[in-house]
């Protein structure tokens, strides 16, 4: 059983964790996170995760997330354009095919729910 625990997102140490190289569309984006609890079957996992400028493609999980910093677009295909700053929650669905604009150096805290 994991025991309750505290983080400071703003300046919480992140480890390097690489995007595929079919997923940078321009720029040089570079991704960092640490995942701070999961669930005995692997299918919920909280965390967070931060990413520098430029554009990204994603397949997305079943997320909300809250932005602690930054500032992004995030296209989704075939449906609608979230602009997301410091303080916005946002929900992303499972599938959802996305582009991710990242104007300024986006850390989120995250909620991820897997299928199972």
């Amino acid at each position: 059983m994991t025991q309750s625990f505290r983080v400071h997102i703003p300046d919480a140490d992140l480890e390097p964790d690489p995007l595929r190289p079919d997923q940078i569309v321009s720029g040089d984006p570079r991704v960092s996170g640490k995942v701070l609890w999961e669930s005995a079957d692997g299918r919920q996992v909280r965390g967070i995760w931060q990413i520098t400028p430029g554009v990204v493609t994603d397949t997305e999980a079943d997320e909300l997330f809250v932005v602690i910093s930054g500032r992004a677009t995030i296209e989704i295909e075939g449906g609608q354009t979230l602009r997301v700053g410091p303080g916005d929650l946002a929900v992303l669905r499972e599938g959802d095919r996305t582009t991710w604009t990242v104007h300024e150096t986006l850390r989120k805290a995250y909620s991820i729910n897997l299928p199972g």
